[in-house]
């Protein structure tokens, strides 16, 4: 063979090697490529279903509990707009679960049907926290009932589309992100944690959607954004109230903070509290972290009272309330206890018995101090028992849209932020006067309870109005 001819050869041997390989490259690609396709797509479609299995207007019941039977039909009723069907079947689910808000809210939406309404989200904790969900939506189930019945918001009912967001940031800012995107959503009752707030905020902001927290407390809420109001007053409040209560009422100057580092709310809480008790003459001496693994109750209790603590901050957050509650048991009522809005919870009473009375706790409302307020009587009446501040500011959110809404003309999501913005923005709710400061925030003081005995309460312990004191 020529040497001409072995080149050429050669040379086309080395085109084709090149070829095939480009094809396998190519393939190669064309799989990855697609396999990607495929695991975004179902990526995607798992997303999607989450966010549509946790957003509802009752076509799917977020909170399934025993005897939620009846409810579960209705919500197929709405699914296929059978709306007379899901109407009785929700009337008969009230008549045997009475204190249901969720059923009531989507007994609300079916009257509503296809109808024209406004329409609004609220967004709680169901499946983490759901006592404290249920807290919110009778708030809101309660506005929602009585401005239905008189009529709607100039002739137009309220719709209102339930959402749960398990108290989780990256869930929040997904739910947030999806109430969003739909344009008939003019505003959301939400969130719970300040943590969740602060993160589904962002999205709120950039959407042009206005969100009212009755719950998040954090000072850094403040100014977050023009479309970020609050009916519940910061943590700036509570702190003051809690230090000259120490100082004024108990005569007390050194505190030690028990806190949750992993908690906006906990941390502002916290800050708030050592600047005012500063400002007023005392120190905090020391601070614990109740998140801290090396946190020992025992162990931390007495190097409090060694540095000298007359009285046992907890600035406790929902999700260290165990840790606090062993604090409280070290503590054994020796030192003089107080506490913040999240340690209003049952548990304190359930399981805080004796060592707890007497601990005092900073709390935007507490119906003792309401009694005769027609808030009070309608919601006593609607729920067949007492409610508490938290259902009061989900009421009052609610409430704050309502008015928001009858005060604007030709409701937008941006015409309704600048009506809640304006100074001579105010109505009467459940716990008084409500009107926002520039900062979004409500411009209220808090008022304390305190822990004692009562034979007749379910655990022989309630939570009662602290007698007024100088807060001077």
């Amino acid at each position: 063979m020529s040497q001409r001819k072995l080149i050429k050869r050669l040379i086309l041997l080395l085109c084709g090697l090149i070829l095939f390989s480009a094809i396998g490259l190519i393939i190669t690609w064309f799989r990855n490529t697609h396999d990607n396709n495929l695991s975004q797509t179902s990526n995607n479609s798992s997303i999607s279903q989450t966010l549509t299995l946790n957003i509802s207007q009752g076509e799917n019941p977020l909170i399934r509990e025993k005897g939620s039977e009846k409810k579960q039909i209705a919500a197929q009723a709405i699914a296929e707009q059978d709306y007379q069907k899901a109407i009785q079947e929700l009337t008969q689910s009230l008549e045997t679960y009475p204190n249901d808000p969720e059923a009531l809210i989507y007994l609300n939406n079916a009257k509503i049907g296809n109808n024209k309404s406004y329409n609004l989200a609220v967004v709680a904790p169901i499946k983490t926290n759901p006592d404290g969900a249920k807290e919110i939506l009778r708030g809101v189930a309660q506005a929602q009932q009585e401005i239905n019945q008189t009529g709607g918001i100039k002739g137009i009912p309220l719709k209102i589309f339930i959402a749960n967001d398990n108290n989780s940031p990256k869930m929040a800012k997904e739910i947030a992100q999806e109430l969003g995107k739909n344009p008939d959503i003019l505003g959301v009752i939400g969130h719970w944690s300040s943590d969740v707030t602060l993160a589904s905020g962002e999205i709120y902001q950039s959407q042009k959607l206005v969100a009212i927290s009755p719950i998040s407390t954090s000072v850094e809420l403040s100014y977050f954004g023009d479309y970020i109001f609050r009916t519940v007053p910061s943590d700036r409040f509570a702190g003051s109230t809690l230090s000259r209560y120490m100082m004024n009422a108990l005569g007390k100057k050194k505190a030690v903070v028990f806190f949750n580092s992993q908690s906006n709310y906990s941390q502002s809480l916290k800050d708030e509290f050592t600047k005012s008790l500063s400002s007023d003459g005392g120190e905090v001496v020391w601070e614990f972290d109740l998140s801290s693994p090396n946190f020992n109750p025992r162990n931390d209790w007495q190097q409090a009272k060694n540095q000298g603590a007359e009285v046992l901050m907890l600035a406790l957050s929902t999700d260290t309330l165990e840790q606090a509650l062993k604090v409280i048991e070290a503590n054994g009522s020796e030192l003089a206890l107080l506490g913040g809005d999240d340690a209003y919870n049952i548990e304190l009473l359930r399981q805080g018995s004796a060592d707890a009375v007497g601990m005092v706790l900073a709390i935007p409302w507490h119906i003792s101090a309401h009694q005769n307020e027609p808030f009070v009587q309608s919601a006593t009446k609607l729920w067949g028992g007492e409610i508490n501040w938290r259902t009061a500011l989900a009421y009052d959110a609610t409430l704050a849209f309502i008015n928001g809404l009858e005060k604007t003309s030709n409701p937008t999501r941006q015409s309704l932020q600048k009506t809640l913005s304006q100074a001579d923005f105010s109505f009467q709710g459940a716990s008084g006067s409500v009107n926002f400061l520039p900062s979004g925030d409500r411009n209220q003081a808090v008022q304390l309870v305190v822990i004692k005995e009562n034979n007749l309460s379910e655990f022989g312990y309630e939570f009662d109005i602290v007698p007024s004191f100088s807060n001077n």
